[in-house]
């Protein structure tokens, strides 16, 4: 039984994996990727700091990622993935404008 389950799972992340990989696959795994490296940059900025900071590299990252898994979703003609990346992009560009407006008195965001 455990045999078979395994056999299963190989075969499902086989169809998955390989026998549809393409183009688009490998585009919306590297948003995924993207959209995962704010994170990195997030923590990596907050350690340095010794407390929660928000660099302005996470905003880029957001937009990046965001934007190709929009793409992505449009592609593939996904309606969760296009509201939800259509509507985070909007937030991430604002927050990038009020950065760029508020440069120059004090902003919580690391320019770096």
């Amino acid at each position: 039984m455990l045999i078979q389950y395994g056999q299963a799972l190989g075969n499902y992340i086989y169809d998955i994996f390989v026998a549809k990989f393409d183009f688009w696959l490998a585009f919306g795994l590297g948003a995924q990727l993207a959209f995962a490296s704010r994170f990195l940059v997030q923590w990596i900025a907050s350690e340095r700091a010794g407390k929660s900071v928000v660099p302005l590299a996470f905003w880029f990252f957001s937009v990046a990622g965001g934007t190709m898994t929009l793409i992505y979703g449009l592609v593939k003609r996904e309606p969760v993935i296009i509201i939800g990346q259509l509507l985070s992009n909007i937030i991430y560009v604002r927050n990038i404008m009020l950065i760029w407006k508020n440069r120059g008195s004090g902003s919580q965001t690391l320019d770096r």
